[in-house]
């Protein structure tokens, strides 16, 4: 699972088996309400993800007896040890490929599983991405306007909207974050 696509699904994968164990529809399911607004994952790419994942040891199957359709059983994935350490490593990683399209939503579907420091970079790193994206389809937008018709320049209007919002979204979050990370830590200690 080297390449960026796959690292998204990979992640997807293992962080839904670490909620629960899955059979591979309820994986499927679970991955495409979770991530449906982000993309749809179908079985030509989950069940080949599946594979390179109980090859490498991260999960593993389980045939329950209960779970027997038209005589045949149905295969319930399972998190490893090693899975559930991939998952940490996964999560850790706040570089650019995390701020990108393709895969912020799915960190961010895990961000409870993410630590604080962790999920501020990557946060920030979106927005930094997208004022970029404002940036240029603002001054895209100033060169071409007179050259465009109506309706075209009411899409770039509602594209830039769209990221603007988004923007501001993560304004919010960021704040929240950083206070947060500001209040001091409850004392678990007794008084004896």
């Amino acid at each position: 699972m080297a390449s960026g696509q796959g690292r998204v699904l990979e992640l997807a994968v293992l962080g839904s088996l670490h909620e629960t164990p899955l059979h591979g529809y309820e994986l499927r399911k679970r991955l495409n309400a979770l991530l449906g607004m982000f993309r749809a994952f179908s079985y030509g790419s989950l069940y080949p993800c599946l594979k390179s994942l109980l090859e490498q040891g991260l999960i593993m199957e389980e045939r329950p007896a209960e779970a027997v359709v038209g005589g045949r059983s149905k295969i319930v994935y399972k998190l490893t040890a090693d899975g559930k350490e991939r998952l940490q490593d996964l999560l850790t990683q706040a570089g650019p490929s995390a701020w990108e399209d393709e895969s912020f939503g799915v960190h961010f579907a895990f961000f409870r599983h993410t630590e604080a420091e962790v999920r501020l970079r990557i946060l920030e790193g979106r927005r930094s991405r997208l004022e970029e994206r404002l940036d240029s389809v603002r001054t895209a937008l100033a060169r071409t306007r007179e050259r465009l018709d109506s309706y075209t320049l009411e899409l770039q209007r509602h594209g830039l909207e769209s990221v603007e919002r988004e923007v501001r979204w993560l304004n919010e979050l960021i704040a929240t974050e950083r206070r947060a990370s500001q209040e001091p830590a409850e004392d678990t200690s007794s008084d004896e």
